[in-house]
């Protein structure tokens, strides 16, 4: 398996985030959808959907990091880490993630976009830097 690192960047703990097969790949920011956006046939019309950050919290004062509590439903993540651009990826939801009801499509991207979360049964607790994501393979361009 080619080394995965050498096409992310802004790493928050390499030796972490490659303990396992892969690379992966952390939360920085929650968004909700709060207005909606738009898509038509030819581009023209265009237009992204409104977002805002979701509210994160410390569990105890002295915590340095901060969570989220999510509800079922749809949320937008953004991850600490970017691409060279160097490879198309292929990233996909960590089994950690699965197993407490959240998920998100598999995606073959040269970039990280923001990705749809979904969150399903109770909601999910979702701390900062949570490894939620793996690229799994890598195509260099």
């Amino acid at each position: 398996m080619a080394d995965l690192s050498e096409y992310v960047t802004d790493v928050v703990h390499e030796q972490t985030q490659t303990d396992s097969p892969g690379f992966d790949l952390t939360v920085a920011e929650v968004y909700e959808v709060v207005d909606p956006g738009r898509i038509d046939f030819g581009g023209g019309e265009l237009e992204p959907a409104g977002t805002a950050p979701h509210a994160s919290a410390k569990r105890d004062p002295e915590d340095d990091y901060e969570w989220w509590t999510l509800r079922a439903g749809q949320y937008l993540v953004e991850f600490n880490e970017s691409l060279t651009g160097e490879a198309t990826v292929t990233v996909q939801p960590r089994t950690e993630l699965l197993e407490r009801g959240g998920t998100h499509p598999t995606l073959h991207v040269d970039e990280l976009p923001r990705i749809p979360l979904s969150v399903g049964g109770a909601g999910l607790r979702l701390k900062a830097n949570a490894r939620v994501s793996t690229i799994v393979d890598a195509e260099k361009r």
